[in-house]
């Protein structure tokens, strides 16, 4: 046990050197005492609010500006459908729900995806094809739990909680995959080819569009993906939570499920929730549709792993999720963000803040601060002195998702950069801005 121990805060020490090579803040509970417990890290997103809060944050104050944000604003938007504003309960609602959620619920799901992305094609989902589990995490930590001795490819930079789910179970190899700075950070089919072939892949797991870069995989390249994961018999997991974050395209949304020819089949599995596209991220409701096989085994891991998402919150889902109010939230959004979007990256690139391209779907602006001063070139850094004029951000060596730090850089390739959020209302991201023009200026 004491071996075992040792090792383990051996690894928190590389995390914090992997993190920031100039202070002693680390994103891990590394001071446990405790017998039989190791220090778990937090997600990245969830540290810097941890120390925000610490600095005096407090989300109703209009003293500070949260634009490190993982979630988009919960208001009303011109043009949106109406917010749900009451739950009511019936007795039976006090009841567990099945692990693999309540039939309705699965069957209005598979229903909106054969009527948004699947008109006319032979193959149909149905509630046999979707999971529900309690938010966006739990519904991805039951795929990774489910997948056997292989090698899983991930991307660099992604989103950040992949790191420890990658990490957690041991039973396969998560193999890292670079897009290149300066090329868009664009992946082409014949590079996925040639990844899956040369690495020996069974799976890979990515956010499209992406969070932090705001790059999107666009349906006719989606296309060709899934015909190369199908062919080289690949299973593409892949993350949409913001597929209703779409911009400069016609396209209200976009699914890798309008690429699948047999969804009981083909090797594509899909996560999505009401937390962004829906923008209800309280409500912690997530599913996952994919061939029949694979929903069989994600829910007999829910069954372990989480017990299934509170039936209260299914019902709540249930009206949400429509062809209808799906649409009129895509288009409210569609507008409604593309504004912010353009506010903010062109002020953080008069600040010397290269963002480049603008953010194609997402609401997150990835910015190289690399021609900043040398105390604010680092992520780290930026972060904790935004925290004294009262800005939180996100730093990008969080992105660098590096599972059981096999990779044994110290520090991370993404040190010079930083995610912005645009999800807040345009009044946070304003007053964010004169908060990074102050710091800069400073």
């Amino acid at each position: 046990m004491a071996k075992s121990y040792r090792l383990s805060w051996q690894r928190t020490c590389l995390r914090e050197k992997d993190v920031d090579t100039t202070n002693s803040m680390t994103p891990t509970s590394s001071n446990i005492t405790i017998p039989g417990f190791r220090p778990v890290p937090r997600t990245g997103v969830i540290y810097v609010m941890t120390e925000a809060q610490k600095a005096g944050y407090t989300a109703k104050s209009n003293q500070w500006a949260n634009i490190g944000q993982g979630a988009p604003e919960i208001g009303p938007l011109p043009g949106g459908s109406e917010r749900l504003t009451n739950i009511a309960l019936e007795q039976d609602d006090f009841e567990y729900a099945p692990v693999g959620g309540m039939p309705e619920l699965r069957q209005a799901i598979a229903e909106l995806y054969n009527s948004r992305y699947r008109k006319g094609k032979k193959s149909q989902y149905s509630a046999e094809n979707v999971a529900i589990a309690s938010g966006g995490r739990a519904g991805v930590t039951r795929v990774i739990s489910s997948i056997g001795r292989t090698n899983i490819g991930h991307f660099l930079p992604d989103y950040t909680a992949y790191e420890e789910l990658l990490d957690a179970f041991g039973s396969f190899v998560p193999i890292p995959i670079l897009l290149k700075e300066g090329e868009e950070h664009l992946f082409g089919p014949n590079e996925l080819d040639n990844e899956i072939l040369g690495r020996g892949l069974s799976a890979i797991l990515l956010s499209n569009p992406c969070n932090p870069t705001g790059k999107v995989i666009s349906n006719n390249t989606l296309s060709q993906w899934v015909n190369i994961a199908r062919e080289r018999n690949c299973t593409l997991i892949l993350d949409e939570f913001y597929s209703h974050y779409i911009y400069d395209t016609p396209e209200l949304s976009i699914s890798a499920a309008s690429c699948v020819e047999d969804v009981d089949s083909d090797p594509i599995v899909i996560v999505d929730g009401l937390t962004k596209n829906w923008r209800y991220p309280g409500f912690r409701v997530s599913w996952t549709l994919g061939p029949k096989e694979i929903i069989e085994a994600i829910t007999s891991a829910g069954s372990f792993l989480d017990g299934g998402c509170a039936r209260p919150m299914q019902k709540a889902a249930l009206p949400l999720v429509t062809q209808e109010i799906a649409d009129q939230e895509a288009k409210a959004i569609k507008q409604s963000f593309s504004s912010k979007r353009d506010f903010l990256h062109e002020n953080l690139n008069k600040l010397g803040i290269k963002v480049d391209p603008k953010p194609a779907g997402g609401f997150y602006c990835w910015g190289d601060i690399s021609q900043l001063s040398n105390e604010l070139n680092n992520g780290m850094n930026f972060y904790r002195k935004g925290l004294d004029v009262g800005v939180i951000t996100v730093p990008g060596a969080f992105f660098d998702i590096n599972p059981g730090h096999r990779r044994p850089d110290r520090k991370s390739r993404f040190h010079h950069y930083v995610r912005f959020s645009f999800g807040p209302a345009m009044e946070e991201l304003e007053r964010g801005v004169l908060s990074l023009k102050k710091l800069i200026k400073k």
